[in-house]
């Protein structure tokens, strides 16, 4: 049999970036402590590990359900929130456990400095994201918020602005933006504030991906970044495969002795890498 198994590599820099870790880390001390905790939104865009933490007593709530709470504690995920989430806490006697990243927090800080300053600002994001809604937040509201190029072809312009982009965003495409809207004439003030833990595995992946046959990419259908990152991967390995669990694989897929990675999102955990590198083992 021996050469006919599968061989699994799991890419050791997937998983899960600090924010993350940090958000989780904070949770688990709150539930095992108290055994159980309010979460603003999913804690991570990763459903299998959602379901984990949900286990051991997280109760997710959405912002309607905020202004009903009193007296408890509520954990801010990675994402961020804007300035109204806070306020709410403070008017309900509400204890906030921020786990913003700190990455997240620098930039709404720069995005409120500039709108402090008068400046006209446009966020290159998802819209409806978590972090993109914390971000126009801090603006009031008054950001521009677009998730492709194409949507400002009609747009009414001002013609200085400052250009921010959502943290997980590809950094090619940040600059691509930037260096469109200059060439169609405008100032363009532009920060880049991209995530460099999440830029690194955009250069990262691509050396990791051609060393197999298929490449087995795990992240969560929400994640804005595995989005990204499983792009990356299928233009340097075109033989990869987008899954959510261990049910999506299929026997299939591979063939005996197949050399196959394993990469994901910076919303997935690793312990959901290591079921389906087990899975591929068993077959």
């Amino acid at each position: 049999m021996g050469n006919y198994q599968l061989q699994v590599t799991i890419d050791q820099d997937s998983g899960f970036c600090f924010g993350v870790v940090y958000a989780i880390d904070m949770a688990e001390e709150i539930l095992a402590e108290d055994g159980y905790l309010y979460c603003l939104g999913d804690i991570v865009h990763n459903d299998e590990e959602v379901e984990r933490l949900k286990a051991q007593g997280l109760r997710i709530i959405e912002h309607a359900e905020l202004a009903n709470l009193r007296n408890e504690k509520v954990l801010i995920r990675a994402h961020g929130e804007a300035p109204e989430t806070y306020k709410i806490a403070l008017e309900n006697n509400i204890t906030l456990i921020d786990a913003s990243c700190p990455v997240v927090l620098k930039l709404q800080n720069r995005i409120k400095t500039s709108y402090d300053n008068k400046e006209q600002i446009l966020i290159f994001g998802k819209h409806g994201h978590a972090e993109v809604v914390g971000l126009q937040g801090q603006t009031n509201g008054d950001a521009l918020v677009f998730q492709d190029i194409a949507e400002l072809d009609d747009a009414d312009l001002p013609s200085r602005f400052t250009l921010y982009s959502q943290t997980t965003k590809s950094m090619d495409k940040f600059y691509h933006v930037k260096d469109e809207l200059i060439s169609r004439g405008y100032e363009v003030k532009a920060n880049d504030t991209i995530c460099r833990q999440v830029s690194n595995r955009d250069k990262d992946l691509p050396a990791f991906v051609v060393n197999f046959n298929k490449i087995i990419f795990v992240s969560g259908k929400k994640s804005s970044n595995g989005k990204v990152l499983y792009e990356v991967c299928r233009k340097h390995n075109p033989n990869t495969y987008f899954v959510s669990s261990i049910s999506e694989l299929d026997k299939s897929m591979f063939n005996p002795g197949d050399k196959i990675g394993i990469a994901g999102a910076t919303s997935t955990p690793m312990w959901l890498m290591q079921q389906i590198k087990a899975e591929l083992e068993s077959y």
